[in-house]
């Protein structure tokens, strides 16, 4: 059985590129010591600087570290996608669809685990994730819920 591939076909696309992103990452980065807020994941080659509040939130989204989690690339993907949320008070939460999948190890304790503990802090206060956006966007969990 022969299987073809599907044709290789290229586009060009005009983008915009956040010309601030790679210096936003390093200050979240060096906030956090370079480990994961949920996990403590201590490998930055691994760590997004996700946004609380997205860029594109002209009022909330600012490029600070007070906006924004180190977090590893299967947690930021989550967050992104409201499969975990935060709380005002720092407290992780984990979907009802997640919770209710079974599924290997990586799962079970590196996503499912997680749910109820409190985020991994800064070694400065003054970089705390700001409570009013973490309710702002803890809030856009909850309408994903149940």
């Amino acid at each position: 059985m022969t299987i073809l591939a599907p044709e290789r076909r290229y586009g060009l696309r005009l983008v915009r590129q956040r010309l601030h992103q790679a210096t936003f990452r390093e200050a979240i980065l060096a906030a956090y010591g370079s480990k994961c807020a949920i996990t403590g994941l201590p490998e930055a080659r691994l760590l997004d600087a996700a946004h609380i509040m997205p860029d594109k939130d002209e009022e909330l989204g600012q490029p600070v570290v007070q906006n924004a989690l180190p977090l590893s690339k299967i947690h930021h993907a989550a967050f992104d996608a409201n499969l975990i949320g935060i709380d005002p008070d720092y407290r992780i939460h984990v979907s009802e669809e997640l919770l209710s999948m079974n599924d290997g190890p990586m799962f079970e304790y590196g996503l499912k685990a997680m749910a109820g503990r409190l985020i991994k802090f800064p070694t400065r206060a003054k970089d705390y994730p700001d409570r009013d956006r973490l309710a702002e966007r803890f809030s856009e969990f909850i309408s994903f819920g149940p």
